[in-house]
């Protein structure tokens, strides 16, 4: 069974210097508030473990990835400041997949394929 689907995850994991936690924090308010007005997403929130934090995301399509990813870019700029981006993770079907691995290959992600299933 294949899949029509064309959701596109993108999980990236940050690893909080020490000191920082809270100044992070403030920071995950002001993504999840830019991120709120965009059309494509489908859900987005931060994780914690510690200082190993994980933002849950997925996006309609690529179109909406990469409108996010230019929409928080200076938000992700000072993120680095704060955290070491230690993984990024990039999931869905493969002719989405073609248009992020070009536009992303300077984030070095790992893509992942989807192959099967659906989406309600």
């Amino acid at each position: 069974m294949a899949t029509d689907d064309t959701c596109c995850t993108i999980a990236p994991y940050f690893n909080v210097h020490d000191g920082k936690l809270d100044a992070f924090r403030a920071l995950c308010e002001r993504f999840v508030d830019t991120t709120r007005t965009e059309e494509k997403c489908l859900y987005y929130g931060f994780s914690f473990a510690g200082n190993e934090v994980h933002c849950r995301e997925a996006y309609t399509d690529a179109k909406g990835l990469l409108a996010h990813v230019k929409h928080v870019g200076p938000l992700l700029e000072e993120s680095l400041t704060l955290a070491d981006l230690s993984r990024l993770e990039i999931h869905g079907p493969e002719q989405e997949l073609e248009v992020l691995r070009r536009e992303l290959a300077d984030l070095n992600p790992q893509f992942f394929v989807l192959q099967y299933g659906f989406r309600k």
